[in-house]
């Protein structure tokens, strides 16, 4: 494809745009779990209202455009008072919450430079359930990942197995409120006083929570402390774009100690013939559109409208756990506490469970198995799927019974022969290896197949680092220009 050498009709690009969603997921009927977080038609028009406004604004210079700068410092004044912050501590808006966990682990590693330098190989201690982000930042600023077992029934952080791991090397240990995967909170109190004792930092990733929990616990749930009020938690991260029902590209990284830790965090360069470089992100040139409409929905529904949010996504969430307990093939793991949760079989495959649901109209979200977590099913409930709920589950009823009757069998537990046997004799030559595989399943691996369920039951077998080379040539074929 070239650039076309003449200009196209406006309404005419428009209408095409508006065809090419024709295969996306149907989010706005309530029955996607995951990715889409809708408050509404009077928020989203809120939203795309408020972000046509400041599109072109650009938050590069804070002196050219004061307005992305003052929204941004009101909107991290509110997320500091919900998190319990306290007069000291002080944030950055940033484009989602990778790029918040990469910024908390930079500045980890550049304070204790400079008041640990006997530290030269430094080393982040993680639940196995901490989010994939902490290892892409590892990989990123070169630093050593030590991965931590969790409890194997509770899937929560475990402070002991923690505290064993701690080394002199360690600059920083992470806990999650909620972790993704489970929707559980882990013991942050316990591993604060841990942090305390070791005089490490201590991130608390709240990106799916920060906009949740604090709602939910002054709601009556039984929420444990779990912010930057609980002593020895450092830093915190928190998504807008999530339960903060925000235009995506919407997070923050936020400092117990602002001043003292943020400055490890600002890029500044002034040596070289051009303008002087400030960037107290990784971005530099940013639309404003972003931070305002953050602003803008958080304004709108206010505590009030975040609170009845909650609440009823909270009483969808009980109702489809209590419901799932009550079908004896499947069982939700763990306690978890708010809106996201997963459950899993020990009869049935659970990536053919998704597939039938799909069928059905349903996006419900399948994860590998990992470490004490079995292949299983994760759920976001959101205010869209609200009034779906009963819906959702007279059909996973259904699709149980679907495969039930079949005589369906669970994921599979071992490596296929002649699967193992390409991996023996590839190795590490994962653009090899992904040509024999996806040849054995008949398709060239150039496109999304149709079921996913045979090859996430291979997948689900391998190791993860041979999986992981897998996803990534399939991902670098997928977005090969036309």
């Amino acid at each position: 494809m070239a650039l076309p050498k003449t200009g196209r009709n406006p309404q005419e690009l428009l209408n095409e745009l508006e065809r090419r969603k024709q295969h996306d997921l149907d989010w706005a009927d309530g029955r996607v779990f995951a990715y889409v977080y809708d408050a509404g038609d009077t928020a989203m028009k809120l939203l795309k209202d408020s972000f046509t406004a400041f599109i072109t604004e650009n938050g590069l210079d804070p002196t050219t455009f004061p307005s992305a700068m003052e929204l941004e410092k009101e909107v991290l004044a509110m997320a500091i008072d919900l998190v319990n912050g306290g007069p000291e501590a002080q944030g950055s808006f940033t484009s989602g919450g990778t790029e918040s966990l990469l910024l908390s682990i930079k500045t980890a590693r550049d304070y204790m430079r400079e008041h640990k330098p006997e530290i030269t190989e430094p080393e982040l201690l993680l639940p196995e359930t901490a989010h994939a982000s902490f290892f892409k930042g590892c990989h990123y600023f070169d630093i050593k990942p030590v991965r931590v077992p969790v409890d194997p029934v509770t899937f929560k952080a475990d402070p002991a197995a923690m505290a064993a791991a701690i080394t002199p090397n360690t600059i920083m240990m992470v806990g999650s409120a909620p972790g993704y995967a489970h929707g559980v909170v882990d013991p942050i109190a316990e591993l604060g006083q841990l942090a305390l004792k070791h005089d490490i930092l201590f991130h608390v990733d709240c990106c799916v929570g920060g906009m949740y929990l604090p709602f939910a616990k002054k709601l009556g749930y039984d929420i444990p402390d779990f912010d930057l009020g609980v002593p020895g938690v450092t830093q915190l991260s928190m998504d807008f774009h999530k339960w903060g029902y925000a235009a995506k590209g919407a997070s923050a990284i936020i400092y117990k100690q602002g001043a003292k830790m943020r400055r490890h965090q600002i890029f500044a360069w002034s040596g070289w013939t051009g303008y002087s470089v400030v960037n107290p992100t990784i971005m530099s040139t940013k639309s404003a559109g972003p931070v305002a409409a953050c602003w803008a929905i958080m304004n709108h529904l206010g505590e009030e409208g975040y609170l009845k949010l909650v609440e009823g996504t909270q009483a969808a969430s009980v109702k489809i756990r209590e419901a799932i307990a009550a079908i004896p093939e499947l069982y939700v793991l763990g306690d978890p506490k708010a809106n996201l949760f997963s459950f899993a079989s020990k009869t049935l495959d659970v990536f053919a469970l998704s597939e039938v649901m799909k069928a059905k109209g349903w996006y419900i979200q399948p994860q590998f198995g990992f470490g004490p977590s079995p292949a299983n099913i994760h759920l976001s409930v959101g205010n869209g799927n609200v009034p779906r709920i009963d819906a959702f589950l007279r059909d996973l009823q259904d699709a149980v019974a679907q495969l039930r009757d079949a005589a369906q069998g669970p994921s599979l537990t071992e490596m296929p022969e002649e699967i193992g046997a390409l991996l023996q004799s590839q190795g590490d030559a994962g653009h090899a290896l992904f040509d024999q595989l996806t040849g054995l399943l008949g398709s060239d691996g150039s496109a999304l197949p149709g079921r996913m369920d045979e090859i996430n039951n291979l997948l689900n077998v391998m190791p993860h680092e041979i999986r992981d080379k897998l996803l990534s040539e399939f991902v670098n074929r997928l977005y090969r220009a036309q």
